[in-house]
């Protein structure tokens, strides 16, 4: 007799008459039939659940980090932040108000004289407005030497207002003087941009 016609005689309306072997089958199989139930119905989805509050629990503890870091920084940030103001504050006294514009542009060519520069060309154009400040482009063409010129840009880089020098073209005479064109740009505070 083999186990299949064993597994016929069976009848499983009687377990009390079941052979050992196949309560133990059954047991098993009933056992695996939990496990897997539980798996599937509990654990899986708890699991799940799990992983989702590791990545929360990481994702915190990286904001924590950074939160941490920020706070312990926080003095150094503040000293900082009162250097960035003052050093605004510098820079804004370079800027002139609209007031001191004239001045400025007298000194500036006060400055070319000084240097015996000769003024051929001295066009203040239309003011360009920024957020805080106001752009002041100045047309410019000089008559003189190297040194002059190279002298009289110093004397701007010297001066207490910013004044930038740009598009600088130097042409020579016939005579062996130098004629240069340029673009300074001198720049005004906008009190009410800030």
């Amino acid at each position: 007799m083999s186990w299949l016609d064993d597994l016929r005689a069976v009848d499983m309306n009687q377990p009390a008459e079941w052979p050992p072997w196949f309560v133990v089958v059954v047991s098993l199989l009933a056992c695996l039939a939990l496990l897997y139930g539980g798996w599937q119905f509990l654990i899986r989805d708890q699991r799940l659940s799990l992983d989702y509050e590791r990545a929360q629990e990481l994702e915190l503890r990286q904001t924590f980090t950074v939160k941490k870091g920020m706070v312990v920084n926080l003095p150094a940030y503040q000293a900082q932040m009162i250097q960035i103001k003052e050093m605004l504050a510098e820079l804004v006294r370079q800027l002139p108000d609209s007031s001191e514009v004239p001045s400025l542009l007298i000194d500036i060519t006060e400055a070319g004289g000084r240097r015996g520069l000769e003024f051929v060309v001295f066009d203040p154009q239309e003011q360009k407005l920024g957020d805080f400040y106001s752009t002041l482009p100045i047309l410019m063409e000089v008559k003189g030497n190297y040194h002059q010129l190279a002298n009289f840009i110093s004397d701007l880089a010297q001066m207490p207002r910013i004044v930038t020098v740009g598009d600088l073209e130097i042409t020579a005479d016939e005579d062996g003087g130098l004629t240069s064109s340029l673009v300074l740009k001198t720049y005004s505070y906008l009190a009410e941009g800030l």
